[in-house]
């Protein structure tokens, strides 16, 4: 009798906790599972703060007319390799795109004599004039002033009198000006002034 009391005891003792036992792994009936998607974010990767929809303008600042040095530094009539890369840079400036007016002013040196100087300087302006129009800039845009030995932009002659060979050379040139359209030449001269433009007024 005692070994049947024993045997229902444990059965019951089994039953008990058979009952109450709880399976944490388990769901309850009826309740699906649903796992929450976790953002992959690679170490590379950075979280921008930026958005894409807002739109910075910057207005640019007016633009101003351009004036470029040709150099005919060796004399004649010739471009050099220089001055068609100063001829190259100057093709591709946004005031040449603009279609202003476009000034040759062609300079000697003091050597030689002053109509002679003018021949070459005229001659120096066209040589310019005619690599511009041979890049399919209108001939019509271009004038041409020839002005010899008078305007030197540095000293031909040393201060005991002797030739500047050096400052002779750099005043073998043409000077570009390429001036703006009207349009926006009105807009440059309408645009506030600059504080460095404004302490200079005063001055």
């Amino acid at each position: 009798m005692i070994t049947h009391f024993r045997i229902g005891t444990a059965a019951l003792a089994a039953l008990a906790m058979a009952g109450c036992g709880t399976n944490l792994d388990e769901s309850p009936a009826g309740v699906e599972e649903t796992e929450t998607p976790t953002p992959q974010v690679t170490p590379d990767e950075g979280v921008s703060i930026i958005r894409d929809d807002i739109a910075i303008e910057r207005e640019l600042p007016p633009l101003e007319p351009l004036e470029q040095r040709i150099s005919f530094d060796d004399g004649g009539a010739d471009l050099g390799e220089t001055a068609i890369a100063e001829l190259e840079t100057l093709l591709t400036s946004r005031q040449m795109e603009e279609g202003g007016a476009i000034e040759l002013r062609g300079h000697t040196d003091s050597s030689g004599f002053d109509q002679a100087n003018i021949r070459a300087s005229q001659k120096r302006a066209e040589a310019v004039r005619d690599w511009l129009t041979g890049k399919e800039i209108s001939e019509q845009r271009i004038a041409i002033i020839a002005l010899g030995e008078q305007n030197p932009a540095r000293p031909n002659a040393n201060p005991d009198g002797s030739p500047n060979e050096e400052n002779r050379a750099f005043n073998r040139r043409v000077e570009v000006l390429i001036k703006l359209p009207p349009e926006l030449e009105d807009k440059r001269q309408q645009a506030p002034q600059t504080l460095v433009e404004q302490v200079t007024a005063k001055e």
